[in-house]
């Protein structure tokens, strides 16, 4: 009997959809995929994701029409293992890691992954956010080591240069149950002032202006700068700011900018400090950026009910993303406003996936 496909049209949520369709080994297909542009069909960059994803697993099969438009995904078994994958110049490194940042402790084999590019953009995650911010969240899914995001070097665009090592070497069976719903209040605020191929004092420019705004918020700040100089700083200059507030209970909020051209590392320090103070007011125990890799889990974990709790109001990826997840897994989310403590509480239970790798 042949397996059922699942059709899509579009190229929205392209990489979340790949993501659940290797956990659940079911058939994906792609249609009409920007038939009407210029440049019809996949994108350089969805090119190279799939051939990344390609490399983490084992037996999957990808088809892609003449033009580009149709994409037909037959996904195969998570081995893992060591390679490395230059990555386009288009989309940072972020877009590429993060979502194999979720799987990879469900791989067969250890993780270690190298990718070249650029490390920061305007457009994706972070190398410092994903280090700093996304890592440690997955410690409350049943991951607490064996985890590790080494920047060997940073690339700015449009050219790049730059160079990241993620090992994932302790696997699972499966997550544990999530239930995560009291933020807490805010005891410290981290952060990595980057720069490349620019005067180090852009580096100082920026901590002295995000503390200019944080430091009426809060004492206890610390922001590391992160001077790269020759072979290390990548063929373009550039600059960026990642911040990360941590509350008493463990709960992580980020914000993150990069400097483009006209703009001063004064106006992106204050900017990001701003930034990061709306990720904390929206409150809930799990900011914008890490909901998604929580509430994927929630699905995975056992089955028993897990629950989180987020600050703002649902937007349209995490509807979609919702959505998607009950295409998949046949489950449902439920989210219910808290009127007395505020924010939304969002519950799942979960489908008790397990891996059928030999833990180590």
């Amino acid at each position: 009997m042949a397996p059922t496909t699942l059709k899509f049209t579009g190229h929205g949520h392209f990489r979340s959809r790949l993501i659940l369709s290797t956990l659940t080994g079911r058939q994906v297909r792609f249609e009409e995929i920007r038939p009407d542009d210029l440049e019809p069909g996949l994108k350089d960059f969805e090119v190279s994701f799939l051939r990344l994803l390609e490399k983490l697993t084992n037996g999957s099969v990808i088809e892609i029409s003449y033009t580009g438009t149709t994409v037909l995904y037959r996904p195969g078994i998570l081995v893992g293992g060591k390679f490395s994958h230059e990555c386009c110049l288009s989309r940072a490194l972020g877009y590429f890691l993060e979502p194999l940042i979720f799987i990879a402790p469900l791989c067969k084999s250890p993780v270690g992954i190298t990718l070249t590019g650029i490390t920061s953009n305007d457009l994706d995650i972070g190398v410092d956010t994903l280090r700093t911010a996304i890592l440690p969240l997955l410690k409350r899914i049943g991951v607490d080591d064996g985890l590790e995001l080494r920047i060997l070097k940073r690339g700015a665009p449009p050219l790049g240069g730059g160079e990241i090592h993620f090992t994932c070497s302790k696997q699972i069976r499966h997550f544990s149950t999530l239930h995560f719903t009291t933020p807490g209040k805010i005891k410290r605020i981290r952060g990595i002032a980057s720069s490349t191929r620019v005067s180090p004092a852009i580096a100082n420019r920026l901590v002295e202006s995000t503390r200019s705004v944080l430091n009426r918020f809060i004492p206890d700040i610390y922001i590391y700068t992160d001077v790269y100089r020759g072979q290390e700083s990548g063929k373009s200059p550039g600059f960026a700011l990642s911040l990360v507030a941590e509350s008493t209970t463990g709960c992580l909020y980020s914000a993150e900018t990069t400097g483009s051209a006209g703009e001063s590392a004064d106006d992106i320090g204050i900017k990001c400090a701003r930034m990061l103070l709306c990720e904390i007011e929206k409150g809930g125990c799990v900011d914008t950026i890490g909901r998604t890799l929580l509430l994927q889990s929630m699905v995975l974990a056992s089955q028993d009910l897990s629950k989180i709790r987020i600050g703002s109001e649902p937007d349209e990826n995490m509807v979609q993303l919702l959505r998607d997840m009950q295409t998949f897994f046949a489950t449902e989310f439920i989210l219910r406003p808290d009127v007395e403590n505020g924010g939304i509480l969002v519950s799942c239970k979960g489908v008790g996936y397990q891996s059928s790798k030999k833990v180590n």
